[in-house]
């Protein structure tokens, strides 16, 4: 469980509906734009200057990253999505809000990841990823050894790593994991702290339909140590 490369395989399509006109604009366009080069990446092969460097893993349709991105503009925002209509998704957002402060790798967020500087991230995401809850399918998830210690050595000390999902399976798997990471601190100090989603947490469309469909939610905040 220690090999970040055991998630390396993509599962799902890649693809769903036929694009609108508009949808297809955007991919052919703006997504050249905004894609995260080849080769070694910092804040300034990314954005052109030292800014902060916060990063999602695989952010859906992108409301909460482009959330993030309008309540920090001085940040730069790096969002890996294999699926392209998460990638559409955002696009719209960063197209409607004109953000200038986000870049996309539309593929597995490991490749990004490994590719920054040691200690570069002030702050990472994982939100509502696919539980995989049969056994078997463990070790795709992204909450293993492997891929947490590769975050964990790209985070700088004190920043801080979130984790969401409606999923209890995922949920007991993901605190056994990080409960056995020396790299990371549990923030809570009581329930509040993982029931309730923070005023700076942007809800996504996974999380609303959970709450919909009367799941719970759990919200998880972790420091580097």
């Amino acid at each position: 469980m220690s090999d970040p490369t055991t998630i390396r395989r993509l599962y799902g399509r890649r693809t769903g509906h036929k694009l609108r006109v508009g949808q297809a604009s955007l991919v052919d366009q703006l997504l050249p734009t905004l894609a995260v080069p080849e080769g070694p990446l910092d804040a300034r092969a990314l954005f052109g200057d030292d800014r902060r460097l916060e990063l999602e893993i695989g952010f859906g349709r992108g409301e909460h990253l482009a959330g993030q991105a309008r309540m920090r503009p001085d940040h730069g925002f790096i969002g890996c999505e294999p699926f392209l209509d998460g990638v559409v998704g955002l696009l719209v957002h960063v197209d409607e809000h004109q953000l200038d402060n986000v870049r996309i790798h539309m593929g597995d967020a490991l490749e990004v990841i490994e590719r920054l500087p040691d200690a570069s991230l002030d702050r990472a995401y994982l939100l509502h990823p696919d539980p995989w809850p049969k056994t078997r399918h463990a070790k795709r998830r992204f909450m293993n050894k492997g891929p947490i210690d590769l975050l964990a050595t790209k985070l700088k000390p004190g920043a801080e790593f979130r984790f969401g999902t409606d999923h209890p399976i995922y949920c007991r798997w993901a605190m056994m994991v990080m409960g056995q990471s020396p790299d990371f601190e549990w923030l809570a100090t009581g329930p509040q702290d993982f029931l309730v989603r923070p005023d700076d947490w942007p809800e996504t469309r996974y999380e609303a339909k959970a709450r919909r469909l009367g799941h719970e939610v759990w919200y998880m905040q972790y420091r580097r140590r």
